[in-house]
C-alpha cells in the first residue's frame, strides 16, 4: 500500500505562467514544466532566503522532500536555460 500524500502549503501563485526563449517560435519549442510546489521552493530559498529546513516547514513537507523539491526545478530550470526551451508553470494543484 502506497503511503498518502501530504498536502502542500503553497502561499504564492505566479501571475505568469509560461516563459520561453525570444526570437523563437513557440510552435518550434520544446517544454520544460515546472508544479506549483517546484515554484514555491524556489521562492521561498532563493527569493525569500529560508533555509531549507524553515523552508519545509513553511510548505509542510520534510527538508528531504523540501531538498528533492527544490533540486528537481532547479534543474528542470537549468536544462531549459541551456537547452532554449519555454518554461511553463502547471496551472493545477493537485
Amino acid at each position: 500500500m502506497v503511503r498518502p500524500r501530504i498536502p502542500r502549503r503553497i502561499r504564492f501563485e505566479p501571475k505568469t505562467t509560461y516563459f520561453k526563449p525570444a526570437g523563437v517560435p513557440l510552435r518550434e519549442l520544446k517544454e520544460v514544466v515546472l508544479s506549483f510546489e517546484e515554484v514555491e521552493a524556489l521562492r521561498l530559498k532563493d527569493v525569500e532566503n529560508y533555509d531549507q529546513i524553515k523552508a519545509a516547514n513553511k510548505m509542510n513537507i520534510s527538508q528531504p522532500t523540501f531538498n528533492r523539491t527544490i533540486n528537481s526545478a532547479r534543474k528542470k530550470l537549468a536544462k531549459a536555460i541551456t537547452n532554449g526551451k519555454a518554461i511553463k508553470i502547471k496551472t493545477t494543484k493537485n
